[in-house]
C-alpha cells in the first residue's frame, strides 16, 4: 500500500479543515468546485491522483450480488433496480473526486461560476459531449433531465428540486440554476444528476412506464447485455466522447467489462466466486476471512486478498426501530432495545471479536461525537433544543457494554427496568404492557442475506429472556423494497454510508419533511426539530468550527436517540479478487467506495 494513503489518513481532519479556511469559491468560471475553498487539482490537471493513466484497457470484473432485479432504471421509484448502475449509467454535469471531502470537476459540463453567495451556479456545457447514441447532450436535455427527475422521479430528486427557484438557459451551451435558499452545498449538487436523453422518454410515462426502459447514456459505460434476476453486462464504450478530453475520465473505466452476477443467497455468491464465475468479492465477515479463503484458486494464486483502509465515518449499520409504530415511539423501550441486544456475545460468533462497534453514526472520523458531556460550539447549537432532546444528548451518551456472556445478565436487568418504566413488565413468562397485551413485533429481513439471519436468530434468543417473541419474516427483494419504501415494517436492517462533507443528503436520512412519503430513506421514521436545525447548521456554516459543531451536534442527537441497534463497522475494506485484476497503490481518503471498482482498475496478466 502506498504510503501516501496513510499521510492522507493521518491527515484527513487536517485537510478537510484547510479546505474550509480558505475562502469561498470563486465567481469566476472555473474548472472545479469545492464545498469550501478552491480544488485541489488545477485546471491543466491531467489526471485524478489515485489513478493510473498508463492503465491498459481490456480483460473483465464479475462482481456476486445476493437478491434480484425487474428494471434497469434506476431513475424511478418503480422496479428494483441494482444498486450499482446508477453510479454507471447516467452521466453528470460534475464528477466527484474521492480523494477531497467535497469537490467536484467537470465532466459534461467544461467549467462552473456561481454568484458571490452561491444563490446561483451556471454550467457550460461541453461541445464534445454526446449520448451513446451519437446524438449531442444539449441544454434542453438537461432542463428535461432536471424537471423530470425533481417532479417525477425517484424521491432522492426532489429535495433538490423544491430549493431551485428557477432554471434558464443563459447562453448557447450554458444553463442557470437560482436557488430559493441559503445553502451553499447546492452549487455543488447541481452538479451531480444524472442527465438523460429526452427524446428516448418522449411519448411515455416517465414514472409509470420508465422501468421497461434502459435508459441511453453518455457514461463510459454502456448497458450492453442483461437477463432480468440473473444479470447484467455493462461493456466500456469505445466511441466514448469524454476519451482524452475530459481528464477526470484518465485512467478510468479500463475493464472492457463489468459484469454483475445475481444469486439466490451469500453461499451462492460465495461458491461462485470460488470457482471463478465471479472475480471480485468484498467480504463484510471476518471468520470468513480468516478460515474459508483456502480453496484452489487462492492457494494456487489465481486469486489474492487487499485490505484497504479508509477515513470516511463509518456511517451507520444494524437494524433500525421503525418510530412510526406506537411501540417503538418511546425512546425507553429502544433503550431496552439496545441493552437486550448481546453485541459482545454476537461479534465473537461473527468475527471473532475482530470488528469493533460502531459508537456513533460519523465514528472513525473527525465529525464524530465525544461521549462526555457537550461542550463549546456543540452545546450552544443543542442547547435552545434541550428540552426535546433524548437523554445523554447534552449529559453524554455511549452504547452499553456486556460482558461478552451468554446470559448478559447485567444489560438484561438494565433493559427489564427501562421497559418496566415505559409501562412492560414480565406477566407469566411474556412482556405485556398494564392491559395485558403482549410486546409483539415483527423483524423484517430479505432473503439472501444469511448473516443478518444469523445475527437475529442469536437477537431472538436474547429478546425470548425478557418474554418478548418476536415474528421474523423473511420475503424476497421485490417484497422487501415494496415494504421497505411503504414502511411497513417494525424493524429491519438498516445501513447508511456517511461521507466526510454531510449536507443534504442527511435530510432525506433523517429530516422531518417528507417522513411518510413514500419510498424516503428516513426509515426510523423521526421527526426532530433538532435535527432538522443540526443538518441546516452544517449547509449554511461558513466557519470551520461551527460546521464541526454542527457534525457533531448531530451526531449526538441521532446517537441518543437510540434508533437503530448498531452492529460491527468495517474501517478497512477487504476485497479478495482475480490475481489479474489491479488498483493503483495511491488510494484516495474515501477508500473503497463509489467511483473506486471498478472504475479506476485494470485487468493485466
Amino acid at each position: 500500500m502506498d504510503p501516501q494513503f496513510f499521510s492522507s489518513l493521518r491527515n484527513a481532519a487536517a485537510a478537510l479543515a484547510a479546505l474550509m479556511i480558505a475562502g469561498t469559491a470563486s465567481a469566476e468560471p472555473s474548472h472545479g468546485i469545492a464545498m469550501y475553498g478552491d480544488p485541489a487539482m488545477p485546471p491543466d490537471f491531467v489526471a485524478l491522483p489515485y489513478v493510473n493513466p498508463d492503465a491498459p484497457v481490456g480483460g473483465r470484473i464479475v462482481e456476486g450480488n445476493v437478491g434480484s432485479f425487474d428494471s434497469l432504471n434506476p431513475f424511478i421509484r418503480k422496479g428494483n433496480v441494482p444498486w450499482q448502475i446508477r453510479f454507471h449509467v447516467g452521466e453528470t454535469l460534475m464528477g466527484r473526486s474521492l480523494d477531497e471531502p467535497f469537490t467536484l470537476y467537470g465532466l459534461l459540463a467544461e467549467s462552473i461560476e456561481t454568484g458571490p453567495n452561491r444563490e446561483w451556479v451556471e454550467f457550460t456545457l461541453r461541445p464534445e459531449a454526446r449520448f451513446s447514441d451519437g446524438s449531442p447532450v444539449t441544454v434542453e436535455d438537461v432542463i428535461w433531465s432536471y424537471e423530470t427527475l425533481g417532479t417525477e422521479g425517484h424521491p432522492r430528486y426532489a429535495g433538490f428540486w423544491a430549493a431551485v427557484e428557477s432554471l434558464e438557459q443563459v447562453g448557447e451551451r450554458t444553463i442557470r440554476f437560482t436557488f430559493n435558499t441559503d445553502n451553499r452545498e447546492l452549487a455543488l449538487l447541481a452538479g451531480m444528476r444524472p442527465i438523460l436523453q429526452k427524446a428516448q422518454f418522449e411519448g411515455l410515462d416517465f414514472a409509470e412506464e420508465g422501468d421497461q426502459v434502459v435508459p441511453i447514456s453518455s457514461s463510459p459505460y454502456i448497458i450492453d447485455n442483461f437477463e432480468p434476476g440473473r444479470f447484467v453486462s455493462l461493456r466500456r464504450n469505445p466511441d466514448y466522447w469524454g476519451w482524452g478530453i475530459v481528464p477526470f475520465r484518465t485512467g478510468t473505466y479500463n475493464l472492457d467489462e463489468y459484469r454483475l452476477e445475481f444469486f439466490g443467497d451469500e453461499t451462492a455468491a460465495f461458491e461462485a466466486f470460488k470457482t471463478g464465475i465471479v472475480t471480485t468479492n468484498r467480504e463484510f465477515n471476518v471468520a470468513r476471512w480468516e478460515s474459508q479463503y483456502d480453496f484452489p484458486k487462492m492457494t494456487d494464486g489465481d486469486y489474492t486478498r487487499s485490505v484497504l483502509p479508509h477515513s470516511r465515518p463509518s456511517g451507520m449499520t444494524g437494524f433500525v426501530m421503525n418510530t412510526r409504530n406506537p411501540l417503538f415511539d418511546d425512546w425507553r423501550v429502544r433503550d431496552a432495545m439496545i441493552h437486550v441486544f448481546n453485541f459482545e456475545f454476537i461479534n465473537e460468533a461473527m468475527t471473532g471479536s475482530a470488528q469493533p462497534r460502531i459508537t456513533s453514526y460519523f465514528s472513525n472520523s473527525p465529525l464524530g461525537m465525544a461521549h462526555g458531556p457537550a461542550e463549546g460550539r456543540v452545546l450552544e447549537f443543542l442547547e435552545p433544543y434541550a428540552g426535546d432532546l433524548p437523554p445523554g444528548a447534552i449529559e453524554g451518551y455511549s452504547l452499553p457494554e456486556g460482558d461478552g456472556s451468554e446470559r448478559n445478565r447485567a444489560n438484561i436487568g438494565a433493559a427489564l427496568d427501562m421497559f418496566e418504566a415505559a409501562g412492560w413488565t414480565v406477566q407469566e413468562g411474556e412482556l405485556k404492557n398494564a392491559d395485558g397485551a403482549p410486546f409483539g413485533f415483527e423483524i423484517l429481513l430479505e432473503q439472501g442475506s444469511s448473516e443478518n439471519a444469523a445475527i437475529i436468530d442469536m437477537y431472538v434468543q436474547s429478546l425470548e429472556r425478557v418474554g418478548i417473541f418476536p415474528t421474523v419474516t423473511t420475503v424476497d427483494s421485490a417484497q422487501y423494497k415494496e415494504r421497505t419504501d411503504s414502511y411497513d415494517f417494525d424493524m429491519t436492517y438498516f445501513r447508511r454510508g456517511l461521507s466526510l462533507s454531510p449536507g443534504t443528503e442527511q435530510y432525506l436520512y433523517w429530516g422531518s419533511e417528507g417522513v411518510d412519503t413514500p419510498g424516503g430513506r428516513n426509515l426510523m421514521g423521526v421527526e426532530s426539530p433538532a435535527i432538522d436545525a443540526m443538518i441546516d447548521a452544517l449547509l449554511t456554516s461558513a466557519e470551520t468550527e461551527d460546521f464541526y459543531a454542527a457534525a457533531k451536534a448531530l451526531d449526538r442527537v441521532l446517537t441518543a436517540g437510540r434508533y437503530v441497534i448498531p452492529i460491527y463497522q468495517w474501517n478497512i475494506s477487504r476485497i479478495a479478487h482475480d490475481a489479474n485484476l489491479h488498483y493503483p497503490e495511491t488510494m484516495p481518503i474515501f477508500g473503497d467506495w463509489p467511483g473506486w471498482q471498478p472504475d479506476v482498475w485494470w485487468y493485466e496478466e
